[in-house]
């Protein structure tokens, strides 16, 4: 496999930077690697026809002697939620095929603006609604680690696409765990920042309230450069937070030394049990914690009592205020319009929708409607939101008396395409411990912790913050990620058996 498309964003931006590559070798090289695996990851819906004109500008400009972001020339993923102006924005959706954007999602614009390359849209369950990809109404995304396995949803285009050395770095959106639970199962680093700290304008809404665009990739601090790039206030979004954010770049790299876990109180859920986790989950958790303490954490038991309702009252909540933003795909004013012989508006509106949202879509609109519906809003609806206040008020008391709480990412490994399509609630329950971070509002992120002995697939922990701590998360995640990288001789990635197959791109296999 070429080296190129090995190295971590942060010593690529390096080697670019010093002059050892050009931003149009290393992106050719990602196309490359594109064309010769995407056939069988799928983690693509469109390659950008423009990348390499885009990366011969950042050289010329590098050249002239201009003075460029730490990332200018390192090629990118898009997740498909995020709207373009060059490529098209679906969503994972056919009622809205082909659809272009006339303007660009504000973490697209500052990506552009910090030079890094477009390399194409990635693809995601339809809306973001799902943890497979499955619902994608474009055929699933496979697993780089197994190809019979799912990438995680919504996002397992962007986290594929990552493991699969297909791109360095990538956009994603997290709405339950949507970034977070996809790096679980591919073995790569998620963040969904604090609600607000990222803009989401341009972000195809899914639950107004939920929604957070973040960064996806291989380590740490390459996560932390990409998001010091995107974050930060946008007066297009009206909950965008005004906060002067530190560099969350420095903060990975002041972790990386390991003096940040001396003293650290890390907590772990008294209510959340092992009995509903794989064993091989359940082991690796208690590994990592071991490990913190070993090098000077202190683990806390602490009681979130409301944590277990958080999916309950997640799926009123997300359905509810999906079925109120997908009312604007009508066929009037956005989306496929099918026409209906004789018929009326409505039968048109029907008649599009009917055909252009698959069943999962459908599903929640259905769900999302009969609880906000007049005689219901109270039972349902609104005592969704008093549950979202008493997770709040749990994860309140927690940072109370811990700096960190550490949880398993998911349940299980990655289980197997079509295992679950069939079970929906199952498939919700993917999303247990990643759900509570979004309703409360506060930011999380998956690191790799090991492979599960079960099945050898890997697993991640996940640590949360207070709202705005965002940089503690780094400096947590980047020390810990320190010592499991050194105890295994390497990256994680360099462990998975499909990937280590594949000798360059132009061989065409993983």
């Amino acid at each position: 496999m070429s080296d190129v498309i090995r190295l971590s964003a942060a010593d690529l931006a390096a080697e670019l930077a010093a002059g050892q590559i050009s931003s149009v070798e290393a992106t050719r090289a990602h196309l490359d690697r594109i064309a010769a695996v995407d056939g069988d990851v799928h983690a693509f819906l469109h390659v950008s026809d423009h990348a390499l004109e885009v990366a011969a500008d950042i050289d010329r400009r590098r050249a002239a002697g201009e003075q460029l972001g730490e990332l200018a020339g390192v090629p990118l993923a898009i997740k498909d939620v995020l709207v373009t102006t060059d490529m098209p924005s679906t969503s994972g959706s056919k009622i809205l095929e082909g659809f272009r954007s006339p303007y660009d999602a504000t973490p697209v614009a500052r990506s552009r603006g910090a030079g890094l390359v477009p390399l194409g849209k990635t693809n995601m369950d339809e809306f973001a609604m799902g943890s497979s990809t499955e619902h994608s109404a474009y055929g699933p995304t496979h697993n780089p680690w197994d190809l019979d396995r799912i990438p995680g949803g919504s996002g397992g285009g962007s986290a594929a696409a990552v493991a699969a050395f297909e791109a360095p770095l990538a956009l994603g959106s997290d709405t339950g765990g949507s970034i977070r639970q996809p790096a679980h199962v591919t073995g790569t680093v998620g963040v969904k920042p604090t609600y607000g700290g990222v803009s989401r304008y341009g972000s195809i809404a899914l639950a107004s309230s939920l929604d957070q665009v973040g960064p996806v990739a291989r380590t740490v601090l390459d996560a932390a450069l990409l998001h010091d790039v995107i974050g930060g206030h946008d007066p297009h979004d009206a909950t965008s937070l005004t906060d002067a954010w530190p560099s969350f770049a420095a903060a990975a790299r002041e972790g990386a030394s390991g003096e940040v876990l001396k003293g650290l109180r890390v907590g772990v859920i008294r209510e959340l049990p092992d009995s509903g986790f794989q064993a091989g989950v359940s082991a690796s958790f208690r590994a990592s914690l071991a490990l913190l303490e070993a090098h000077g954490a202190e683990i806390v038991e602490i009681s979130a009592p409301h944590f277990e309702y958080g999916v309950a009252a997640y799926y009123l909540i997300l359905p509810a205020e999906a079925s109120s933003n997908l009312a604007k795909f009508d066929s009037v004013r956005f989306g496929l319009r099918v026409d209906v012989p004789g018929g009326t508006v409505e039968d048109v509106m029907a008649r599009s929708r009917d055909i252009g949202f698959g069943d999962e879509v459908k599903r929640r609109i259905i769900l999302g409607t009969y609880a906000l519906s007049a005689g219901y809003y109270d039972a349902y609806y609104g005592s969704a939101q008093k549950v979202r206040t008493l997770i709040q008020r749990d994860f309140d008391a927690a940072f109370a008396g811990v700096d960190v709480i550490a949880t398993p990412t998911a349940p299980t490994t990655a289980f197997r395409l079509g295992e679950q399509l069939d079970d929906p609630l199952q498939m919700y329950l993917n999303d247990v411990t990643t759900i509570p971070v979004n309703l409360a509002g506060v930011p999380g992120i998956s690191i790799p912790s090991g492979l599960a002995e079960e099945d050898g697939l890997p697993v991640g922990i996940q640590f949360i913050a207070p709202a705005r701590e965002d940089a503690r998360l780094y400096r947590v995640g980047a020390a810990l990620e320190a010592l499991l990288v050194d105890s295994w001789g390497g990256p994680l990635l360099d462990r998975a058996p499909t990937l280590r197959q594949a000798q360059g791109p132009e061989e065409g296999n993983l």
